[in-house]
């Protein structure tokens, strides 16, 4: 059965990215809510995730590091394909490049 964040979690998920492929979502829900973002607010927790797996899973950003970039650099970017994909799976949401530059994410 599933706790009451774990609900909140789902509904804002389909909410956000309505169009995520089911793979994508269940790894962005399982991520979520994980342990170490249990402290963070369900709507927080999801956003990070879903810019976390989208900037791993479908974007140059591991090949950007390994080849020495460092995180600001690679995250600058990768930060036009992270909102193409936001685009794509009918996000309400963009990543804002203000608060990707500053960590603020």
């Amino acid at each position: 059965m599933a706790t009451e964040r774990q609900r909140a979690i789902a509904k804002l998920l389909t909410a956000t990215i309505p169009r995520a492929p089911f793979l994508d979502a269940e790894a962005i829900r399982e991520a979520a809510g994980s342990r170490h973002m249990r402290t963070l607010s369900p709507g927080a927790a999801l956003w990070l995730a879903i810019v976390a797996h989208i900037r791993h899973a479908h974007t140059d950003y591991d090949a950007l590091m390994d080849e020495g970039y460092d995180r600001d650099a690679a995250r600058f970017f990768v930060l036009d394909d992270i909102n193409t994909m936001l685009d794509q799976w009918g996000s309400t949401r963009r990543l804002d490049p203000e608060a990707e530059t500053t960590g603020d994410e």
